[in-house]
């Protein structure tokens, strides 16, 4: 191509087809030497770039200066950081990962439902190194104005989960502070009155053929939980040896409870219709059974705020703990708690019954004493002249 000179030495253009337009414009290019070499760059187009012969003439100088890089040098660099950022352990990047290495995690839809929702905006693209105790600060303030104390919780918990897992892989140098987790009350424990009791087993039997029926009988009966329930199945009913076997249950280690006499009536009272004892739709397991409970809680005529299902394995607790028949330790593994830590909120339910049956004795031996004070006086009457 013909080179065209212009006014300043060392800088020429040559004519090309118009970038994204008819006709044709200049494409400037300097010359100079650097550690003895001669050297050709382009630096521009006339109208794609907005170049003159000016500031071609400047670029030069800049060039000769060691001011500026050349445009391959700058493409280089821009290549370099790009590898550099993608090379990076972002958080967003440790939760792909994470991701990756956790498919069949329980509770990983809500876990990605929550990152995309309030961690990837603030932290996705933030290095953990780089993060700081007001970083975790402002989040959990933010949170705090829209959400519950325990979603603000389970999110501030998957955050620490994710640095958590960057440490142990060795794909992130530990987080230099602890991130303060807020205090939540979470220990709800839901009772029925005995006139609630009666109405809800006159609304199950009413509903006696549906699962979310049984379901709740069954939570009455055995305390097992809701998903323990959308998961079993049949072989893991043991009607011979009398248990119910729980696999991978909310502590993650299978659990065997005792199959009770009235939790047997509500296995044979269901149809078998294959693997699962509570089969959704084509025979794939639930994941809701909320609609169905609901209605039956409101025929019962229950408070709005009890839970259906988790409610009643409150209930199925709490009758165990205030019979005082049962101890702590019985209870915590009829449950399927892993810890002794969570069965302690039914503890004053058994020391109240233990407390009324001490009460008892003493008013036994009390009515005891006043029959032996009676009998004494009895006997020390004197005799009538």
């Amino acid at each position: 191509m013909k080179r065209f000179k212009t006014k300043y030495p060392g800088v020429f253009y040559r004519e090309a087809r118009r970038t994204g337009g008819p006709g044709t414009e200049k494409v400037f290019y300097v010359v100079f030497k650097k550690d003895g070499k001669l050297l050709e760059e382009k630096v521009g187009r006339q109208y794609a770039d907005a170049m003159t012969e000016a500031r071609a003439n400047a670029i030069r100088a800049e060039r000769i200066e060691g001011k500026r890089l050349s445009r391959k040098e700058v493409r280089e660099r821009q290549e370099s950081e790009k590898k550099t950022a993608e090379a990076k352990w972002t958080i967003g990047r440790l939760w792909g990962q994470y991701e990756a290495d956790h498919p069949s995690l329980k509770g990983l839809r809500i876990d990605r439902y929550r990152f995309a929702k309030f961690l990837e905006p603030e932290f996705g693209n933030r290095e953990p190194r780089a993060l700081i105790p007001l970083d975790v600060d402002r989040i959990r303030v933010k949170l705090q104005k829209t959400q519950q104390p325990k979603t603000v919780s389970n999110i501030l918990e998957l955050l620490r989960r994710l640095l958590r897992y960057g440490e142990r892989k060795l794909l992130i140098p530990p987080v230099v502070f602890t991130i303060q987790m807020p205090r939540v009350n979470n220990e709800k424990t839901e009772d029925l009155s005995p006139d609630e009791l009666v109405r809800l087993l006159e609304a199950i039997k009413a509903n006696s053929h549906l699962p979310a029926a049984q379901m709740m009988s069954l939570a009455l009966h055995t305390g097992m939980r809701r998903g323990e329930m959308f998961k079993l199945q049949w072989q893991h009913v043991d009607f011979e040896r009398g248990f119910i076997h729980i696999r991978k249950p909310k502590g993650g280690v299978d659990q065997t409870i005792p199959l009770s006499e009235p939790a047997r009536q509500v296995f044979q009272s269901i149809g078998k219709a294959g693997e699962l004892v509570f089969p959704g739709r084509k025979g794939r397991q639930r994941s809701s059974v909320r609609t169905q409970v609901n209605r039956i809680k409101k025929e019962a005529g229950l408070p709005a705020d009890f839970r259906p299902l988790h409610g009643l394995r409150h209930v199925y607790a709490s009758m165990l703990a205030s019979s005082g028949k049962v101890d702590m330790y019985t209870l915590q593994k009829l449950l399927t708690h892993k810890s002794p830590v969570m069965t302690q909120r039914y503890a004053h339910l058994r020391d109240e019954a233990l407390r009324n049956a001490s009460d008892l004795a003493g008013d036994i031996i009390g009515e005891a004493g006043r029959k032996a004070e009676e009998r004494d006086n009895v006997i020390d009457m004197p005799e009538q002249a």
